[in-house]
């Protein structure tokens, strides 16, 4: 991006995306996650800190994440890879503002962020002939550039603390599985693949990357937490059956990562190979990564990796702070749940989808 281009088309998106509604009108919202209902529609709903449906606003097929603004009362919902859709959403009147299209030849993975101050919207795409990551970058939810993730298949991409675009940065989870969309989900590039984290500025412009050891060449970065100080959580999923690996790093710009599992070879092999989601709780000294191909969660202690608890919860996936500084948790059962928290569970007849969004994070 040209500088004097760059910054035109921020001054206009900054003065658009002025607060006139904030995120109380749409009943401030604790949390955003997709949802199927038991007729079979989907939809985005915003969660109230107590697990209530504040709103329910429908989505044209199964939902993944979501990127919630900032300042203003709305979101883009992603469709679950390899679908397709990107919905602007307003969730005071329900209206889709917006239909984003990713370029011929990429499609989006399901998630999105935007940048501090919300005049960015980042997109992390699949380069499917080339077999290479690509970031797009919007402003106004109009398409202005795109950018190399550094890595193949970037599924995940959160904003680190620092301030609004041009400082604090990103980080990118480049899960490292090529796929194609004549392939369906195929995995096209198992005996390469090689995951890592880059490390972007307030633009999404590439500065670092961060590898894993070789022996977790097959554990795809998946989803991404980062806390208030900007440390890093990432979970994992294997590509193979050495179930008894780590699903769970921590990780600080410019450090080594540090991978952490319960002890124990069953403790781990519980996980069956698949980390869904990860979260800090609510007061930052615990991290927590779900596993709903085993029906729990196993929590850590922020500060030193140690293993804490396991949480049992029939296909949970969904894990967000909680307000009570715990955690928030929601199930494909339809649960949404508060472990360590006093809050009571919630039961909804519907089943939850991957994750759950936290607005105005920190």
């Amino acid at each position: 991006m040209q500088s004097s281009r760059r910054g035109f088309l921020l001054g206009a998106a900054g003065a658009a995306a002025a607060p006139a509604l904030g995120w109380a009108e749409a009943g401030s919202p604790w949390a955003l996650a997709a949802g199927r209902a038991a007729d079979g529609g989907y939809a985005l709903h915003g969660l109230s800190a107590a697990g209530r449906s504040l709103f329910a606003l429908p989505l044209p097929g199964r939902g993944h994440a979501a990127a919630a603004h900032p300042l203003r009362p709305l979101a883009v919902a992603f469709a679950r890879r390899p679908g397709t859709f990107a919905l602007v959403i307003d969730c005071v009147s329900g209206r889709v503002l917006r239909r984003l299209a990713a370029p011929e030849g990429r499609h989006f993975y399901g998630h999105g962020a935007f940048s501090a101050d919300g005049t960015l919207l980042f997109t992390p795409e699949n380069d499917f002939e080339a077999g290479e990551g690509r970031i797009g970058v919007w402003a106004g939810f109009e398409r202005i550039a795109e950018l190399p993730s550094g890595g193949v298949g970037p599924h995940d991409m959160q904003p680190l603390p620092g301030g609004g675009a041009g400082s604090g940065g990103f980080v990118i989870a480049n899960g490292g599985i090529m796929t194609h969309p004549d392939s369906g989900r195929a995995k096209l590039n198992l005996p390469f693949m090689a995951p890592n984290l880059a490390w972007t500025d307030g633009y999404g412009r590439l500065e670092a990357i961060t590898e894993l050891p070789p022996r977790m060449r097959l554990s795809s970065i998946r989803h991404l937490a980062v806390r208030a100080d900007g440390l890093v959580a990432f979970a994992m999923q294997r590509q193979d059956d050495a179930h008894d690996l780590p699903l769970l790093g921590l990780v600080r710009r410019g450090a080594a990562p540090v991978l952490v599992a319960a002890p124990g070879a069953e403790a781990r092999r519980s996980l069956a190979g698949y980390g869904g989601s990860v979260a800090f709780s609510g007061d930052g000294r615990r991290v927590a990564v779900s596993a709903p191909r085993g029906g729990r969660i196993h929590v850590f202690d922020a500060a030193d990796g140690a293993f804490l608890s396991v949480v049992e919860d029939r296909d949970v996936c969904g894990l967000a702070p909680g307000p009570g500084g715990g955690f928030m948790t929601s199930s494909g059962a339809g649960l949404l749940a508060f472990p360590g928290e006093a809050a009571a569970a919630v039961q909804h007849d519907l089943a939850w989808d991957n994750h759950l969004v936290r607005v105005g994070a920190a």
